[in-house]
């Protein structure tokens, strides 16, 4: 079964390598037959709005790839429908370095990562800049969240393909909210059993 995001990204030079180090057998299987369904499915959405930040890759005209870090709060990236995805854009240094790239090239690559389940997802996609009345509803939204900033304009990605990376070499890491988590509810319970140990102490 062919895997769109392998198919686009496997350009005839990777296949020279693979072909020279060994790998091309495998990955030409993946290459032929009918395409895996490339809709973004239930576990995609979920993992996809959980996230709190991830990487947007985009070309310049010179042809050197930007890589910027884009974070917030979970749900920053929203999944809009019709394998669309949107996110917003608030004041920042007002380099527009990605938005230049991306009027021009709209070609963009998404990094997700989840350092505490160990799990990567890859988006290749068609991005879209948009401002004023064309900003989705679910975009605008999050302007009510508590301390958030106005929205200047955002970014729509037409999925055009997905892949599930490999948890290897991922090394776990965590916020400090998901460590306070987990480690309150432990302080929470040594605070209760000193006060019950203190009042079997104070019994005569």
């Amino acid at each position: 079964m062919t895997d769109r995001y392998l198919e686009i990204a496997t350009s005839d030079t990777v296949k020279l390598l693979q072909e020279r180090w060994g790998s091309r057998s495998s990955y030409c299987r993946l290459e032929t037959g009918p395409l895996i369904n490339n809709q973004l499915g239930p576990e995609e959405i979920a993992f996809i709005e959980a996230q709190d930040s991830f990487f947007l890759a985009s070309v310049n005209d010179g042809g050197w790839p930007y890589i910027q870090h884009r974070g917030g709060r979970p749900g920053l990236l929203k999944v809009l429908g019709n394998n669309q995805l949107g996110f917003p854009d608030f004041k920042g240094n007002r380099q527009y370095l990605s938005f230049g790239n991306i009027l021009k090239n709209p070609r963009v690559s998404l990094f997700l990562i989840d350092y505490p389940a160990r799990a990567r997802l890859k988006i290749f996609g068609q991005a879209e800049l948009v401002e004023g009345d064309d900003l989705p509803a679910a975009l605008r939204k999050i302007e009510s969240d508590p301390g958030a900033t106005p929205i200047e304009r955002g970014i729509i990605v037409q999925v055009e393909a997905f892949h599930w990376n490999c948890p290897k070499y991922i090394v776990a890491r965590f916020t400090a909210d998901q460590v306070r988590s987990i480690i309150d509810p432990l302080v929470q319970r040594i605070k209760d059993l000193e006060a019950e140990l203190a009042r079997f102490s104070a019994k005569p």
